[in-house]
């Protein structure tokens, strides 16, 4: 059985793998930013492009209840998709971006 704590840790090596690619254009590091305390984790791309400060969030993730609360996804691949392949079920992932209406199971 998983626990908030291997939550945590599959959450936190999910982005440190996102946070290694490169972006295809500018010059533009990957971030993670992890607040244990708090369990909030998000990973950020900081950087220039074509002469534009670029400063946005690529994925924003909370623990909460036991659960693994997606509140922003703008990955190509969905986050979802790799927490799953790393053993976290399903109805562990709240599609929290998704309002009650357009939400369906993960799966």
């Amino acid at each position: 059985m998983y626990t908030s704590q291997t939550y945590r840790e599959i959450v936190k090596q999910v982005i440190l793998g996102y946070a290694k690619l490169k972006p295809s254009h500018g010059d533009i590091r990957l971030e993670p930013v992890f607040d244990e305390t708090r369990d909030r984790y998000a990973l950020m791309q900081v950087g220039w492009d074509r002469g534009r400060r670029v400063r946005e969030n690529l994925i924003y993730v909370t623990l909460q209840d036991g659960k693994i609360y997606i509140e922003y996804d703008g990955m190509e691949r969905s986050i979802t998709e790799d927490l799953t392949s790393q053993g976290i079920p399903q109805n562990q992932i709240v599609l929290a971006f998704l309002s009650d209406f357009q939400k369906v199971p993960v799966g």
